[in-house]
């Protein structure tokens, strides 16, 4: 049974991405590849504009603990492609995303997800990043906090 696609009221921030002619697969479709790049990019550009800092310069970084992606419909260049962001849960070393991919009319067929990624970042120290830290740094807690559903 298919999942149920997300509307755009499910998400809370957002950015808009572009497409390019080697974002494309053989078949004329968004290379799997690319959508695990605008998920990411989605959440740490997030990071990076809300909390004002490098955030690879931190003392405590996210390192990705998983990432997924639940295909809708398909996409492809050369239309932009709308990115929504949400925090489904903030723990205490890590915060659970989801990143909706949306292409097209946001009346029209771009008002239902293309695409939903999942995206966990767990908190470890730059210096020695074998073990996660708690409690979440202070910086990302308030730049997630506002994400939260």
């Amino acid at each position: 049974m298919p999942a149920e696609r997300p509307r755009r009221d499910s998400y809370v921030a957002w950015r808009r991405a572009t497409t390019r002619w080697s974002d494309d697969d053989a078949y004329g479709h968004l290379n799997n590849a690319r959508y695990f790049d605008l998920i990411d990019t989605a959440v740490n550009a997030h990071l990076a504009e809300a909390t004002g800092v490098d955030i690879r310069q931190l003392p405590q970084i996210g390192v990705v603990a998983e990432v997924s992606c639940r295909y809708f419909a398909e996409m492809g260049y050369p239309r932009p492609i709308d990115l929504g962001l949400v925090v489904d849960r903030i723990g205490t070393s890590s915060v659970v995303y989801r990143v909706g991919l949306f292409q097209g009319d946001p009346e029209g067929e771009g008002a239902l997800a293309s695409a939903e990624g999942r995206f966990v970042h767990v908190y470890v120290d730059n210096t020695d990043p074998a073990r996660p830290v708690t409690p979440l740094p202070d910086a990302i807690r308030s730049a997630v906090s506002p994400l939260l559903r």
